[in-house]
C-alpha cells in the first residue's frame, strides 16, 4: 500500500471511529475508485457497507468495479434490491460479466434479477463466449456511426449517447448491416468541418480481433498498435463489441501471472496469494510436486546402474550435484528466453534451426568457460587427479550444450503441438537434464579413467 493511501486509512477509521459521515464523504469524493477500493480493502468488513453507501451513485459503481469479489458479495449481501439494481444499472456490460462469472449460483441469481431485461440479455450473451475469448471480455457499450453520417450528425450522436458508452474517444464507423468500415476518433471529428461526411475523414485501416479470438492474442495487438480500444467482429465482419486497454492490461497480467506459476510447476489459481486458503495451494501445487519426484526416481535408477564404478571411483560422487544442478540451470536459462520469446510473438516454430544454432554456440562458450574454471579447482585446490578432473570438465561441457539443446527445443515442439510452453520450464527441464548429465558423466567418466 502507498503511504498515501495508507495515511487516507488512519484519517477514515479515526473519522469513522467518531462518526464524522459527512467529513469522510467529502475525503471520499475526491479519490480515484482505484484509490478507494485500496483503503476500502484495508478496512473492516463492517464499515464497507457504511462507507460504500456514501458515495454518489456514480462513484459507488466504479468503485464497486474495483473490489475483489469477496468484497462485492459481502455488499451484495448487504444490499437491498433497489440499490443492488442501482450499482448494477451503473456497471458497463463487461464489468457485469466479469461479476457474474465471479459469484456464487445464488448471488448471480439474485443479480440477474435486478437486472433490466435488455442488460440481463446481454450478460449472458457475453457469458455464452469461449472462457479467455475476446468475445468473453468485450463490452458492447461503444459509439457506432453509421457511414452515411455527416460530421455534424455524429457529434450530435456522441452527445447524445455518449454518457452510456465506456469510451468515445475512438468511435466505429458501420454499414447497414453493420458491417464495420472504419473508425474515427472524437479528435478528428472535432477538427472536421460540420458539413464533411464520417467516410471521408475516417481511418479504414482498422485493427480488430474476431470473438472467437485467443485474449492473449488481443492484448497483444494493444500493444503492437499502441491501441485504448479495438473492435470486436463476428465470423462476417459485423461489428458485436469493443475491447478496451484496461481490459487488456487486465489480461496481460492475468497471462504473465498464469506462465510464472506454470514454470514454478504450479496449477494457476485465480485468487491472490492472500486470498487463497491452504487446502487450495495444497491442491494446486502437489500434483506437480509428484509427477516431479516420480519423474526423479529415472536419477536414482541411473546411479544404482553404475554403483559398481561408483565404489571404485568414490571421489566423482562428490561432483554429482554440481554437474546436475549446473545443467538444470543451463537448460533452465534457455528455456525461459525461448518461453518468452513465444508468448511475445518474437520466436515462431520456424524459427528453431536459428534458434538451436545460437543457443549451440552459447553453450559452448559457457561450456568451455565452466569446463576450463573447474578443471584448475579440482586439479589446483581438490587435487583429484588428471583422469578425474578431465572426466568432470568434459562432463560439464557436454552437459551445457545438451541442457541448452533441450531447454530451447522442448517449449518450441510444446507450442507447435499446442500445449502451453510455461509447463516446459524449470522444474520439468531440470528433472530432464538430470538424467542426461548422470548418463554423460558416467558414459565418459567410463572411457577416460576405464571404469
Amino acid at each position: 500500500m502507498s503511504e498515501k493511501t495508507y495515511s487516507l486509512e488512519i484519517t477514515i477509521q479515526s473519522l469513522l471511529e467518531h462518526k464524522r459521515y459527512p467529513t469522510i464523504k467529502d475525503i471520499l469524493v475526491t479519490l480515484n475508485a482505484a484509490d478507494i477500493a485500496a483503503i476500502f480493502a484495508e478496512l473492516s468488513p463492517e464499515a464497507l457497507p457504511l462507507l460504500f453507501r456514501l458515495l454518489p451513485k456514480e462513484l459507488a459503481a466504479e468503485t464497486f468495479a474495483e473490489l475483489d469479489a469477496d468484497q462485492q458479495q459481502l455488499l451484495i449481501t448487504r444490499f437491498s434490491d433497489t440499490e443492488l439494481k442501482e450499482v448494477i444499472d451503473e456497471l458497463y456490460i463487461d464489468d457485469a460479466v466479469d461479476l457474474v462469472e465471479e459469484m456464487p449460483a445464488n448471488v448471480v441469481k439474485r443479480i440477474l434479477s435486478q437486472a433490466d431485461p435488455d442488460t440481463r440479455k446481454l450478460i449472458n450473451e457475453l457469458l455464452n463466449y469461449p472462457e479467455d475469448s475476446a468475445g468473453s471480455i468485450m463490452t458492447t457499450e461503444f459509439v457506432e456511426l453509421g457511414i452515411t453520417y455527416t460530421v455534424a450528425d455524429a457529434i450530435k450522436t456522441i452527445r447524445r449517447t455518449g454518457l452510456e458508452k465506456e469510451t468515445i474517444n475512438d468511435c466505429f464507423v458501420t454499414g447497414g448491416d453493420r458491417t464495420l468500415m472504419g473508425i474515427v476518433s472524437i479528435r478528428t471529428l472535432i477538427l472536421s468541418q460540420d458539413d464533411e461526411h464520417v467516410a471521408d475523414v475516417m481511418d479504414t485501416n482498422v485493427i480488430s480481433v474476431n470473438t472467437l479470438d485467443d485474449q492473449e492474442t488481443v492484448a497483444q495487438k494493444f500493444k503492437k498498435y499502441d491501441l485504448t480500444a479495438m473492435p470486436v467482429v463476428d465470423g462476417e465482419g459485423r461489428l458485436v463489441g469493443m475491447v478496451t486497454v484496461d481490459d487488456a492490461m487486465d489480461v496481460m497480467e492475468e497471462e504473465a501471472t498464469e506462465d510464472i506459476e506454470k514454470m514454478a510447476a504450479i496449477t494457476p489459481s485465480d485468487k491472490p496469494y492472500l486470498k487463497t486458503g491452504v487446502w487450495e495451494i495444497y491442491k494446486h501445487r502437489i500434483p506437480w510436486l509428484m509427477l516431479l519426484m516420480v519423474s526423479a526416481t529415472f536419477t536414482g535408477l541411473i546411479i544404482t546402474s553404475f554403483e559398481n564404478a561408483l565404489a571404485a571411483q568414490l571421489v566423482l560422487t562428490a561432483y554429482i550435484p554440481m554437474l546436475m544442478d549446473t545443467g538444470g540451470n543451463s537448460g533452465s536459462q534457455a528455456s525461459v528466453t525461448i518461453i518468452r520469446g513465444l508468448s511475445l510473438n518474437e520466436i515462431d516454430f520456424g524459427d528453431i534451426l536459428t534458434v538451436i544454432w545460437k543457443e549451440i554456440r552459447v553453450a559452448v562458450l559457457c561450456g568451455i568457460s565452466l569446463a576450463v574454471i573447474s578443471f584448475l579447482k579440482l586439479m589446483l585446490l581438490d587435487r583429484v587427479g588428471l583422469l578425474v578432473s578431465l572426466s568432470v570438465s568434459i562432463t560439464l561441457t557436454v552437459t551445457v550444450t545438451i541442457a541448452k539443446f533441450i531447454g530451447c527445443t522442448l517449449p518450441m515442439f510444446a507450442k507447435k503441438l499446442g500445449f502451453d510452453p510455461a509447463v516446459m520450464a524449470s522444474p520439468f527441464i531440470t528433472t530432464v537434464v538430470d538424467a542426461l548429465s548422470l548418463l554423460t558423466f558416467f558414459s565418459i567418466a567410463k572411457v577416460i579413467i576405464g571404469l
